[in-house]
């Protein structure tokens, strides 16, 4: 399983009036991490995989958050992300951790999508190239 980490500075607007991260924007950041996983794995940004790859997009199905600890204003924080493919989906699993100690982890259930011939987007196996680069990675 391919994981990759990055680092992710709180800012200001991340934050509620008690000064610490609003939960919400965890769920940005993991969505991010999702795409900086690829990224990673492909070596193309997301627009390009657009372009290049057979998808539509990879809609979220479930996710589930544990929040263990609060994260504040100007707090680097390291978010590691690790998948696990089916067929037509994959597993996310995100652990956000302040100076190693685990402040929230994520868990997501996303599908591999492509449009059908009317436009509606429909779960599609993960291309056998996608698969080979994360077994590669």
């Amino acid at each position: 399983m391919l994981s990759n980490t990055r680092i992710v500075r709180i800012e200001w607007g991340d934050c509620d009036p008690a000064g610490i991260i609003f939960y919400p924007r965890y769920f940005e950041i993991f969505d991010a991490s999702t795409t900086m996983l690829f990224e990673a794995a492909l070596g193309i940004t997301k627009r390009e995989m657009f372009k290049t790859l057979e998808f539509s997009g990879w809609p979220l199905v479930r996710t589930q958050a544990r929040f263990l600890k609060p994260t504040r204003f100007g707090d680097d924080v390291s978010v590691e992300s690790s998948i696990k493919f089916g067929r037509t989906s994959f597993d996310i699993e995100h652990r956000l951790s302040l100076k190693d100690e685990l402040c929230a982890e994520c868990s997501e259930k996303r599908v591999w999508t492509l449009r059908d011939a009317q436009g509606q987007m429909k779960s599609h196996p993960v291309p056998e190239a996608v698969l080979a680069k994360f077994a590669g990675a």
